[in-house]
């Protein structure tokens, strides 16, 4: 009997304090104009004493476990998606897994950047569909502030901390993910990089004088492939998975930058109704951003069961990664079913999947069109203020 990873628990977990623009505005030379304009963010989470990536992992996988009326004795597979952990060695999941009390759980941590979160995701369904186990969590959680250079502005205003968890289970009911598509440019591994703390550039002295043990970001690099990856990467997976655009209620993207997120609604021709965003409220938490959205998107009410949802990302690596989800926390639907689109509608689907491809990428060509005509223009202007 075939088996599907059906979520049926989630939770999520937030640094006590928040840390305004208003706030950066006393820090660094910048304005909340100025950040909100660039990026859509408002305020960010910041871990105090005793908050770190184990901490908030816990938190929100007893949120998760509680939702589903599950033990933590009961939980096979713990993966916990970080760049983060609060040591480089032990990881940080086996650390999860203990204060849990998950005693029967094996436990990993992966390491795919922003995207780690849908990585793991789809790990542990092939666990589920496999059969070698039955229940497991997936963690997202980024711990950054302690790794960001606060005099940095192009990258402190960008970055907060927080975790988020989703329980997975085996269910005999088709559910869960539909189709993924994983992804990796490692020709641009240096565009979002800690140079120093390695094994290739180990702390030192001069490691600290340089500031190199802090985040350093190719914002034009990644901002390119974040918008391309983003529109091919969904319309890929929508189109795999057997329902048109009109089956899907909502998209969950990273939250990196809010203009990344509309340019990439704009050419996907997709509403900013159907598409989830929470970062003026946390910034850009890496791994946890995806599965935090998916938490505020269910007390929203914006997913039901029965839904479809798409959840993207990108990040360093650099990684991409989306899927498409039938949402159905609480009950699955029979069988025969499910889904009715993919087996009666197929040559109509098909069709409207082309037509609705072919206008994506004309959108795409208008915009880069448009953006490289701008190129110049901008590069003036910043020498002209530089001036």
């Amino acid at each position: 009997m075939k088996r599907y990873g059906r979520i049926t628990g989630w939770g999520k977990a937030v640094p006590e304090r928040i840390l305004t623009n208003h706030d950066l505005e006393g820090m660094i030379d910048t304005s909340d104009e100025w950040i909100v304009t660039r990026t859509g963010i408002r305020e960010r989470h910041i871990a105090g004493p005793g908050e770190t990536s184990a901490t908030m992992s816990v938190e929100a996988c007893q949120k998760a476990l509680a939702h589903a009326g599950v033990d933590p004795e009961e939980v096979d597979l713990i993966i916990v998606a970080t760049s983060t952990p609060d040591y480089l060695c032990p990881p940080v999941s086996s650390m999860v897994q203990d204060q849990l009390g998950a005693t029967h759980a094996a436990a990993f941590t992966l390491v795919a950047g922003c995207t780690g979160f849908v990585y793991g995701l789809v790990t542990a369904s092939q666990f589920i569909e496999t059969g070698l186990y039955k229940k497991v969590l997936v963690v997202g959680v980024e711990t950054l502030s302690p790794g960001v250079d606060w005099t940095d502005r192009t990258t402190c205003v960008i970055f907060g901390d927080g975790g988020a968890a989703v329980l997975l289970e085996a269910s005999d009911q088709p559910t869960g993910i539909l189709s993924c598509e994983l992804g990796s440019q490692g020709k641009d591994w240096d565009a979002l990089i800690y140079p120093g703390g390695g094994c290739a550039k180990p702390f030192s002295e001069k490691v600290l004088r340089n500031r190199e043990h802090y985040l350093r970001m190719d914002g034009r690099r990644v901002f390119k492939f974040a918008a391309r990856t983003m529109t091919d990467s969904v319309t890929n997976v929508v189109k795999a998975s057997g329902l048109t655009w009109d089956d899907i209620e909502l998209i969950i993207p990273h939250q990196a930058n809010a203009r990344i997120i509309e340019l990439a609604a704009r050419r996907l021709g997709v509403p900013m109704e159907k598409v989830m965003v929470n970062i003026d409220r946390y910034g850009n938490t890496s791994a946890a951003s995806i599965p935090l959205a998916l938490c505020e998107a269910v007390e929203e009410g914006r997913l039901e069961p029965g839904d479809h949802v798409v959840f993207v990302g990108f990040g360093a690596g650099l990684t991409w990664a989306a899927a498409v989800l039938h949402w159905q926390p609480e009950e699955a639907i029979r069988a025969e079913d499910w889904p009715l689109p993919a087996s009666l509608f197929r040559p109509v689907t098909q069709v409207r999947n082309a037509v609705w491809s072919t206008q994506v990428a004309a959108r795409a060509r208008l915009q880069d069109a448009a953006m490289a005509a701008m190129a110049p223009i901008n590069a003036w202007q910043r020498r002209i203020r530089g001036g």
